[in-house]
């Protein structure tokens, strides 16, 4: 089991690497044993490209001159249950079958209910043998995103925002105030290339004009996500730049505008959040990260529906103003950022 888990850890390591480009798939990452060795292993790059078994198997096909024999006496470790059906490429199963691996070491089941077990049966009666759940708990969490949207039919939600040391989110007009450093907006950045979405409120928008982009990190800009009932923010804000696709909510009309979406909800009085995330999993969204501000966190916060937090705690008081969110749930992370204090909490 030990050897196992060394392998599964390799898996969740590869898989990792895929995140923020293969949503609305999920993270995956696969090696192929032989003799204690290690001879080929990949990952899923991309949405719509090869899966994570069919790169490492090209891999060991493309480095051996005796691939086929190899292949026969290997063991492929998965860190998600390999596909047992027709999608955007062919069955990863199938694959696995054709090549004649003996041996396939499962991270954890896939959720989805075109796979759910298929997979690993198909591999069963084909003679394979097949063990699953190592390291299943890590590999549910690598996965936590793809998770949440197949089981809960909902984005996975990650709140985040920063704090003075005596607990205040800004100034009690509002107005814009700095309280962590560069280094915690780099790294906010770079959180923000790994998500689907980021979602703000019609203040923070206004006050900050944000364009909610990775400027200071690598990778691909979330989609943005605007709530602003009446449509009164100007025009020429940052977010309507057109620059990557943005969805605004409000009461007033259902339009398109280049990339800017206007999306009406029919009641604004009650369930704002639930109507959000319900429109943003019927557009794939897998996750969104909101950034602010406190009302538009505390709505989700009041409503239960939030996954994640990750709250940054600055050297600067403020004495008195807007009191920051507040969660409850597992802390999982604590971390110096600059030096700006990170906590990481997990809804129990």
């Amino acid at each position: 089991m030990v050897q196992h888990e060394k392998y599964m850890q390799r898996c969740i390591e590869l898989a990792g690497l895929g995140i923020g480009t293969v949503s609305p798939n999920p993270m995956v990452g696969a090696v192929v044993v032989f003799e204690d060795k290690i001879i080929g292993e990949g990952y899923h790059h991309k949405y719509g490209e090869a899966h994570a078994e069919v790169n490492a198997i090209n891999q060991v096909i493309n480095n051996f001159p005796d691939a086929s024999e190899l292949l026969k006496q290997s063991t492929i470790y998965v860190s998600l249950e390999p596909c047992a059906h027709y999608g955007k490429t062919p069955p990863c199963a199938d694959l696995i079958i054709k090549h004649q691996i003996p041996n396939v070491i499962v991270g954890c089941r896939d959720p989805f209910s075109q796979v759910d077990g298929k997979g690993i049966e198909k591999l069963k009666e084909a003679g394979i043998e097949v063990v699953v759940g190592v390291l299943e708990k890590e590999c549910q969490w690598l996965n936590r995103r793809f998770f949440t949207r197949i089981q809960k039919h909902r984005p996975y939600i990650i709140l985040k925002w920063a704090q003075t040391i005596d607990v205040f989110f800004a100034p009690e007009d509002s107005s814009q105030h700095w309280i962590t450093g560069i280094e915690s907006r780099k790294l906010v950045h770079q959180w923000r290339s790994e998500e689907d979405a980021v979602l703000v409120g019609k203040n923070t928008a206004a006050i900050d004009n944000p364009q909610l982009n990775v400027r200071y990190a690598q990778g691909r800009s979330p989609k943005r996500v605007v709530i602003d009932r009446r449509l009164e923010l100007n025009q020429n804000l940052n977010v309507f730049d057109q620059s990557v696709e943005t969805l605004i909510f409000n009461e007033v009309k259902t339009d398109i505008n280049g990339k800017n979406k206007y999306i009406a909800l029919e009641d604004f009085d009650r369930y704002v959040p639930q109507y959000i995330l319900f429109q943003l999993y019927l557009q794939d969204i897998q996750s969104v990260i909101i950034e602010g501000g406190a009302h538009t966190l505390n709505s989700f916060i009041e409503a239960d529906l939030w996954d994640e937090a990750r709250i940054f705690t600055g050297e600067k008081e403020l004495k008195t103003g807007i009191k920051a969110p507040s969660v409850k749930g597992k802390i999982t992370d604590e971390y110096s950022s600059g030096k700006d204090k990170v906590l990481v909490v997990v809804r129990d």
